[in-house]
Order: C-alpha cells, then sequence, then structure tokens
C-alpha cells in the first residue's frame, strides 16, 4: 500500500492512487511518523540489493575512448565530491547522479523532472553569485543541445570572473531523446542530429572572453581539467564523446520498475 507525503494537494493522487495520502512538509511528516515506526530486521533485504547491485553495477566501456562516466568521475576526483555541481537536463544529468558521489550537502542542483534545458549554465552563475568570497568550486554541466540555450550566459560569468568551470558533454545528439529514438522506435532518429548545427564551443566560449579547451581522449581531459580549474575566473571544457553511449539502469514511460532495462538491445 502507498502512503504519499506532498506539499501540494493537486498532487495528490494525481500519477497513481493512494491509500494514505498525507498533506504536509515531508520534514515534519516524517518526523511525526518515525515513533509508529517498528524495527525490523533488514539483513535479507539488504542482501537482496546487493545481489542486485551485484548483478548491474554502475559501470561502463573501459576501452580507451572518452566516455561521459568517466569525465564526471574525474570531476568528482578533482573536487573530492566537496563542490556544487549544476546539471542541465538529459543524459549527463542521469550520469551524474550515477557518478559524481557528493558529500556536501545541496551540492547537486539541477531542474529535476521539469526538463528545462539550458537551466545548467546560469543556475551555475546563480550559485557562483552565492558562494562568493567562499572557496566552494562551482561547475556546470551541460550537454550540447542545453548548452547552446543559455550560452549568452557566458558574458556574465566572463564579466564578474565568476569562477565557474563549463563542463560540456558533446556527443553531437540530443542525447536522451536519441536513446528513447534507438530504444522504442526501432532507431527512427528524428530532429536530434546536432552533428552539423553544433558551434565550434571552443570559439563560441573565447568570443566571450572565457578560456576554453576540448578534450578527446581520457588523458586530454585530466589534463583539461587540471587546467580549467587552475584559471582565475571562469573556463570551459568540452569533451568530445561517442553518440551512442546510453543511461541505465531505465524505466520505459508507463512501466513498473521491476521492467526496468538494464542494458542495450536492438530490434531485430
Amino acid at each position: 500500500r502507498v502512503i504519499h507525503i506532498d506539499i501540494d494537494p493537486a498532487c495528490l493522487h494525481k500519477n497513481v492512487p493512494v491509500e494514505c495520502p498525507i498533506l504536509g512538509d515531508v520534514k515534519h511528516v516524517l518526523r511525526q511518523l518515525l515513533p509508529l515506526v517498528e524495527p525490523k530486521e533488514t539483513a535479507g533485504w539488504r542482501a537482496q540489493l546487493a545481489a542486485w547491485q551485484a548483478e548491474c553495477p554502475l559501470c561502463y566501456a573501459q576501452d580507451g575512448t572518452l566516455r561521459p562516466q568517466g569525465v564526471i568521475e574525474m570531476l568528482r576526483e578533482k573536487t573530492g565530491g566537496d563542490a556544487v555541481l549544476v546539471t542541465d537536463v538529459g543524459q549527463h544529468q542521469m550520469w551524474a547522479a550515477q557518478h559524481f558521489c557528493h558529500v556536501r550537502p545541496r551540492g547537486h542542483i539541477t531542474s529535476g523532472g521539469l526538463g528545462t534545458m539550458g537551466f545548467s549554465v546560469p543556475a551555475a552563475i546563480g550559485a557562483a553569485f552565492g558562494l562568493a568570497g567562499q572557496d566552494v568550486p562551482v561547475i556546470s554541466l551541460s550537454g550540447d543541445g542545453g548548452f547552446v540555450m543559455n550560452a549568452q550566459e557566458l558574458a556574465v560569468a566572463a564579466r564578474y570572473k565568476l569562477p565557474v568551470r563549463f563542463c560540456i558533454i558533446n556527443n553531437s545528439f540530443l542525447g536522451m531523446v536519441r536513446q528513447w529514438q534507438e530504444l522504442f522506435h526501432e532507431e527512427r532518429f528524428s530532429h536530434t542530429d546536432l552533428s552539423e548545427l553544433n558551434p565550434d564551443f571552443v570559439a563560441l566560449a573565447g568570443a566571450y572572453r572565457v578560456p576554453a579547451r576540448r578534450a578527446h581522449t581520457p588523458e586530454e581531459a585530466q589534463e583539461a581539467i587540471e587546467w580549467a580549474f587552475a584559471v582565475e575566473g571562469p573556463s570551459l571544457v568540452e569533451f568530445v564523446v561517442p553518440t551512442e553511449e546510453m543511461v541505465f539502469p531505465m524505466v520505459p514511460a508507463g512501466a513498473a520498475t521491476g521492467d526496468m532495462i538494464v542494458r542495450r538491445y536492438r530490434f531485430d
């Protein structure tokens, strides 16, 4: 049976009928529920979770190719996870949640399920203003499709010399939409190919007087990240990654969690 806690009454029963709707702030409601919770033995459940993690680990190909997951792990290694990571919308948003491993409370700023492409660049600038004077790295992580939607805001970062590290995961596609088209629409790729539409991101950053570099290999990426964090004021790195990379696990629209897809497949 489902207990749904929500501060917005319009959201109760909105997507799934629930047996026990509770209107309120989740922080306060959970505190009120705690005395009602009886301790239970969880060893079996934890063993099941461990078995699932072993069956479907969060891994990716280690073949010398620059992978988006590897880029995020490099950023995590550089900062120790103690950073404010502001994600845009798309595959990189999911990979960031899986691979960055935050240690700072409120360190992952994201638009959540709203799907507002272009969110990262201005939100990271806002975070940098809010953290002014504090030694906290601010990273803007975007896909190539989302970055161009608010690229003009680089002018603000340059004008105020904000130490934001703008990182673009460039797979030359609207990656999340492409993934759905491949998995559920028999590879009918429609209006997602950006290879002939994308600007030269390094040149674009230079036009706004933001120092920039491009990385094609893990070695170049590592070097570029070190360089970017050493720059005074804003810097930008474009990471060129494979088009075909996908996010897993994923749950198809309208499916149950038990129907999640954990690996790539293609239609016959």
